[in-house]
Parts: C-alpha cells; sequence; structure tokens
C-alpha cells in the first residue's frame, strides 16, 4: 500500500466572528488551493480556537437564517451550544458531541451558546463543516442526527497510545455513528504523548488534518502544530500520525462529489437557476418557520 503524504500544512487565518458567538478562522474557502471545488465534499470549514468568553446573559451566537443543498456539521470540543430548525431538530451538545444537520431541500436555523454556560461563560472551542451533497439528494428532506458522548464509537488504540471516536465512516472495521449520503470519515484521534495512529482511506480522497490540541508527527516527518491543519496528497493510501504530546487531532477523509457547484451565501447547488430558484424558495416561506 502507497503512503499518502503531505500536500501543504495551513497555519490558522486572521479570526472573524460569525454572529457574536463564533470566533473562527476560515479553512475552506479561505485558503488557496482550498476552495470548494478542490476540497469536495468539505466545502466549508470554520475553526473556532481556543477562546475565552466572558459570562453574558443573553447568549450569544447566530440568529435565524436558511441553508439548503449540503449538511452542516458542528463538533464540539469545549464550550456548549444549542440549536434550532424550521424541521423540528434541535438540542444542547457539550464537549465531545456533534451535531449533523440535513438541510436538503431547505431549512431555517439557529445556533446559540447554551443558556447556563453562557451565563458561566468560560473557554469554547469547536468546528463546523459544511458537507456537500451529491445532486440527487439535494432536495432530500431535513434532518437532525445528535451525536452525544454516549453514542460516540470508540476504538482503544494498541499500546496505550489513545482512542479514536468513530463520529463518521469507520476506523478499523468499526462504524461510527452518523449516517452519510455519500463516504465521509470523520474522527477524532486523541493520543496520548508517543501514541501512534494509522490510516488508510482511498487515493482520491479528499483528506485534512486538523491539530485541535497538542502537536502531531505526520509519517515520521513533517510536525503539525496546535491549531494548524493539513493537506494530504491524492498519492497513496495510508499514513501514519504520532503525538509529540497529548493530542486531539481531527481527521477527516470524503469521496469527492465530481459535480458542478453553484454557491452563493448559504446555499450551495449545482447551477446558477438552482441557486435562483432556492432564493425564490426562501422568500416565499417554503422553508418553514422558526422564531
Amino acid at each position: 500500500m502507497k503512503t499518502k503524504n503531505i500536500d501543504f500544512m495551513v497555519a490558522p487565518n486572521t479570526p472573524h466572528f460569525v454572529g457574536d458567538g463564533f470566533r473562527v478562522h476560515n479553512f475552506i474557502p479561505g485558503v488557496p488551493k482550498m476552495d470548494m471545488q478542490s476540497m469536495d465534499p468539505f466545502i466549508m470549514m470554520d475553526y473556532n480556537s481556543k477562546y475565552n468568553f466572558p459570562p453574558s446573559e443573553t447568549p450569544k451566537g447566530v440568529g435565524v437564517h436558511p441553508h439548503k443543498g449540503f449538511e452542516t456539521v458542528t463538533i464540539a470540543y469545549k464550550g456548549k451550544v444549542e440549536h434550532h430548525d424550521s424541521s423540528g431538530g434541535g438540542g444542547i451538545i457539550g464537549e465531545g458531541e456533534v451535531q449533523w444537520m440535513t438541510a436538503g431541500k431547505g431549512v431555517l436555523h439557529k445556533e446559540f451558546h447554551e443558556k447556563e454556560w453562557s451565563k458561566t461563560g468560560g473557554e469554547f472551542q469547536m468546528v463546523q463543516l459544511w458537507v456537500n451533497l451529491p445532486k440527487k439528494d439535494k432536495n432530500t428532506d431535513p434532518k437532525y442526527q445528535a451525536v452525544t458522548r454516549e453514542s460516540i464509537i470508540k476504538v482503544e488504540l494498541p499500546s496505550n497510545a489513545g482512542t479514536i471516536e468513530v463520529i463518521a465512516g469507520e476506523y478499523s472495521g468499526t462504524k461510527g455513528t452518523a449516517s452519510t449520503f455519500t463516504p465521509i470519515h470523520m474522527m477524532n484521534a486523541k493520543l496520548n504523548k508517543g501514541g501512534k495512529a494509522e490510516f488508510n482511506f482511498p487515493a482520491n480522497y479528499t483528506t485534512t488534518l486538523l491539530a485541535i490540541k497538542g502537536s502531531f508527527k505526520l509519517n515520521g516527518k513533517e510536525e503539525i502544530p496546535t491549531d494548524h491543519l493539513a493537506l494530504m496528497a491524492r498519492d497513496g493510501e495510508h499514513f501514519e500520525i504520532e503525538a509529540t504530546e497529548d493530542a486531539i487531532v481531527l481527521v477527516l477523509s470524503g469521496d469527492p462529489l465530481n459535480e458542478p457547484i453553484a454557491a452563493h451565501g448559504p446555499f450551495v447547488m449545482n447551477t446558477r437557476e438552482e441557486l435562483i430558484e432556492a432564493f425564490q424558495d426562501f422568500n416565499e416561506g417554503k422553508f418553514g418557520e422558526l422564531n
């Protein structure tokens, strides 16, 4: 099996606020060579690196906004977030949990710091991804999956190396909790210092690694520091990471859809005509109601 090497490493860019509750570095599509088409099926990645929010009686976040044509995935590392959407989906996720919302044919959505957490404030760290839907599923019914700590499947690594938490896809034959429309592997590698983990994904998959905590070494060579992202080349299947200190690495790998992308704001379709239709549907109230 051929080794998958690193294409390049990305440092976190200047952060900006999404609403007043998410202070993010935009990796996709904010970094050259990491546009929606080349990173497909991962068409957006915002990373809220560790940030301390002061106590607030009014929860900070993002008010009601529409989505259509893709899925949003929020992974919580620190802090708590509350989600509501117009299809009736919603809930609270805390440290180590995931919210997976399928916008499909159209949904209204809002997300805020959880009310009680907001009152005390504290350390906040999250990743939000947009996962593209294939053309045939862009008008699927909206859906919400809450991946709780209890439901996340864990694979213990040998030699006390650490644990792989499989959110979606599979690791070493163990399947993750979340259901996906196309092949997506999403997992947290929680490694003890010196711990190693091996991964195998098809060569053509879009594969990225984000250092959430600590730093790690790739294939015994390049060191990836905290908050940096490694984009892997499409040159092989197998690679190894080794924690140079206690580390958490978000591992993402997905099969590119290889379909046209027409994106504007919160809508991601295949053609300009479909985009116009999405705006019309939204303006006509077809995404439901959310207060």
